[in-house]
């Protein structure tokens, strides 16, 4: 394909989302498929703004208070928690939920991720977000967190506090989120291919990778 350019394929996705963690990885794994075949198959990813619950506070709320109070139990809660470290085992991933303290609201998280995105590839930043939220328990809708988070991905910190202290690219993010919503986007993480295919949850690598090569024929 030497003639084809980067295949776009954009990340609906939200840092509080522990299958959004598991989906990158995902995603990778499609991409190896898609390789095999296609030696020469390049593309581009991009992270789009989902909010799972855009009621919480800005300064964020108790983190399992909230999930009993949604899910019925706590027993109901661990169940998903254990799922959701079976499934993120086969990748790699350790989740550690006992660390986590705050239910962030990320709507500066996700003005982080469009900032570094003008900046180029935002993969780094967005891993480790993930990591703060699910591996280090770090409060993600704190902006001196996300602050010193953007200094350990290679980014002036000065600069970022002073774009999260403003209100600078706020309905950017709102806007690109309730575009997503009304492409009919209602679960993450959602795949959006070319801008053409939706392909909804963390699914079986083997299911993205034929999405993908619906657009390499």
């Amino acid at each position: 394909m030497p003639n084809r350019p980067p295949l776009a394929i954009e990340i609906v996705s939200d840092v509080v989302c522990p299958w959004c963690f598991i989906g990158i990885r995902r995603l990778d794994a499609a991409v190896a498929l898609v390789r095999r075949e296609h030696p020469d198959f390049d593309c581009v990813t991009r992270w789009r703004p989902f909010f799972l619950n855009p009621t919480t506070p800005p300064e964020g709320e108790p983190y399992l208070p909230f999930l009993t109070s949604k899910f019925g139990s706590p027993e109901k809660v661990e169940a998903i928690f254990q799922r959701v470290r079976e499934a993120g085992t086969a990748y790699g991933l350790d989740y550690d939920f006992d660390k986590i303290k705050v239910r962030a609201n990320t709507l500066h998280a996700h003005r982080l991720i469009h900032w570094a995105q003008q900046q180029g590839d935002a993969r780094r930043l967005v891993e480790r977000l993930f990591v703060g939220q699910f591996q280090r328990g770090e409060n993600v809708s704190d902006r001196d967190v996300l602050a010193a988070i953007a200094a350990e991905c290679g980014y002036q910190r000065a600069m970022v506090a002073a774009y999260l202290a403003s209100s600078a690219d706020t309905e950017v993010v709102r806007e690109m989120a309730r575009e997503s919503t009304g492409w009919g986007i209602n679960v993450v993480p959602t795949f959006v291919v070319g801008r053409k295919l939706i392909i909804p949850g963390a699914e079986d690598p083997r299911i993205l990778a034929d999405g993908i090569e619906q657009f390499l024929d």
